[in-house]
């Protein structure tokens, strides 16, 4: 299963650059004021799911592509709003990093789910009792 490879390396290393991505943004490159480094800690959240990720556990890769949505809305939100252009940049940056990681969480996790409904599709045909 190379593909798979690819998508698991894809979703570990868009987690990574994202979690980079915006400690850089908000306190380095475009914050929103002089001094409003913490809110490079809004990068923090996406720390809980990286050892899971690391780890190819299928319930974090579930969950986090479901949270890592929160960080597309805000990507959505400062692209379309904030006056600035390297801001808005930035916004950009990070709206295409959430959606690499979503893409490869979701198509690591296909196979997986494919399997899942196929066993329980069998085990209802086992377990199905023919009526009268």
């Amino acid at each position: 299963m190379q593909t798979q490879k690819i998508f698991h390396a894809g979703a570990i290393a868009s987690l990574i650059l994202l979690i980079g991505w915006l400690v850089a943004w908000e306190a380095w490159v475009a914050p929103l004021q002089a001094g409003a480094w913490l809110l490079a800690l809004k990068a923090l959240p996406l720390m809980l799911p990286l050892r899971g990720v690391i780890k190819r556990d299928l319930y974090t890769l579930q969950w986090s592509s479901m949270v890592i949505l929160v960080y597309f809305a805000e990507g959505v939100v400062r692209a379309w709003s904030d006056t600035r252009e390297l801001s808005r940049m930035m916004a950009l940056g990070e709206v295409a990093l959430v959606c690499v990681y979503f893409a490869c969480a979701l198509l690591y996790l296909r196979p997986y789910k494919k399997a899942a409904q196929r066993m329980a599709k069998e085990l209802l045909d086992k377990v199905k009792v023919p009526h009268d």
